[in-house]
């Protein structure tokens, strides 16, 4: 584990990292990312459900460490349409801006 809080809980024990896990079979729009993602961490109750607070939200509020994995990139493409290169714009440059925040893009697509 990079940065973050070295997984460590007080008295020694091991944190679990809060993880999402966004694929097909739990996202069919875009509001059904901020949902799964809401509901995997510790998003703040006022969090506005539009790609410009997804931003704000996953690199000032939610404490790290913390894990978002994309899976079945294809049909989540198709899924998401206009929204998709814009997501994972966001979620890349996440990855980039926090150490503490592990994106992980299983690609099955070309653009992913």
């Amino acid at each position: 584990m990079t940065g973050g809080r070295g997984g460590k809980e007080p008295g020694g024990k091991s944190a679990k990292m809060p993880r999402a896990v966004l694929s097909a079979e739990t996202v069919k729009t875009i509001d059904d990312v901020y949902d799964v993602l809401a509901a995997a961490l510790p998003f703040p109750d006022w969090f506005g459900r539009n790609l410009d607070a997804l931003w704000d939200t996953l690199t000032a509020d939610v404490p790290g460490p913390f894990e978002i994995v994309v899976e079945e990139t294809e049909a989540l493409a198709k899924a998401l349409g206009p929204y998709w290169l814009p997501l994972l714009t966001v979620l890349r440059d996440l990855a980039a801006e926090r150490d503490d925040a592990h994106v992980h893009i299983e690609s099955d697509i070309g653009n992913a």
